[in-house]
């Protein structure tokens, strides 16, 4: 009687993956998924690696935020103290970035006026990214009569001045922290709703969604398990750049006496408004926290760069 052939050591079905000791049928061993593809994160921080600019400007960044997130324990004196016998005391000794008309330390008060503004840039730019994410995505998917009615209000916003718009708001709302983020996230969704719109427009054109909208799958976890995570490329670059816009956005409503006021807090913004007339006689007050500003800002669109590259669908 011939032996049954799936009786035999080390016998594999057709359709299994190895056989009974592990090994492949020519012999090797099986190399699971996590050897063959690292993970998409590792793979992006491998290719955002190679962007040199981008990666400097991280570390930069980084050091940014870390020195005005402990500001208070970094910076040599209070954003408060004064000395009043020592008033405009030019950069050196004891006031590395000389004082200001009060004798407070201008590199204190940078120190401490950058928690203010990277906060706000921030929250601007998180705020404005769910916003714009959440219309991009039910106008891109819905279609309809939503899709229309959601991207010609979003046109509306667009074509509205913004500095007037926001110039309004502030006025209206105030000059708080608070009513700064407000303002501003109601002028930055717009081109991350357009963008995101652009991109599930594209989407729905694959097979993966049709299948899926074929199966019967509730169309909110159509947006939310199957095109949402294929939109974090373009909502992240989106979202970084955002932050550099909200920043400068800040920073021109602060010289201009709308955005947060010196009376509340110090902001890169503010240092800026309420110096601008000792750009000959004290030079410093403008150009400290001018460099802040620029420096800040190029990094961030540096590493939007880098995070645009390493996301690009294309090369993954």
């Amino acid at each position: 009687m011939a032996e049954d052939a799936s009786s035999r050591p080390g016998y594999q079905h057709r359709g299994e993956g190895r056989l009974a000791d592990g090994r492949t049928m020519a012999g090797q061993p099986l190399e699971t998924p996590g050897d063959e593809i690292a993970p998409h994160w590792r793979t992006v921080w491998r290719r955002f690696r190679k962007h040199r600019l981008a990666t400097v400007s991280l570390a930069v960044f980084i050091l940014i935020a870390l020195c005005a997130a402990f500001a208070d324990w970094v910076a040599p004196y209070g954003a408060t103290e004064q000395n009043l016998d020592r008033i405009l005391e030019p950069p050196g000794g004891d006031f590395l970035l000389g004082t200001d008309t009060l004798g407070r330390d201008t590199l204190s008060r940078i120190l401490h006026g950058g928690r203010i503004s990277l906060l706000v840039g921030v929250s601007v730019a998180l705020i404005g990214g769910v916003v714009g994410t959440t219309v991009g995505l039910v106008a891109g998917y819905c279609r309809g009569l939503v899709d229309p009615a959601l991207m010609r209000f979003t046109d509306t916003m667009l074509a509205l001045p913004g500095l007037m718009v926001v110039i309004m708001a502030a006025r209206v709302l105030g000059d708080g922290v608070l009513d700064v983020v407000i303002v501003l996230a109601g002028v930055t969704w717009m081109v991350p709703a357009r963008i995101v719109r652009a991109k599930v427009l594209s989407l729905c054109e694959n097979q993966f969604v049709e299948a899926a909208v074929a199966l019967g799958v509730p169309g909110r976890r159509i947006m939310v398990r199957d095109l949402l995570p294929n939109l974090v490329g373009e909502i992240v670059v989106a979202v970084s750049l955002t932050v550099a816009g909200a920043i400068l956005a800040e920073s021109t409503l602060s010289f201009l006496g709308l955005g947060v006021s010196a009376a509340h807090t110090a902001t890169w913004g503010n240092m800026l408004g309420g110096n601008e007339g000792f750009m000959i006689t004290a030079p410093w007050l403008v150009w400290a926290p001018g460099l802040a500003i620029v420096a800040t800002v190029l990094c961030i669109n540096f590493i939007g760069d880098g995070l645009r590259d390493a996301l690009d669908p294309p090369r993954r």
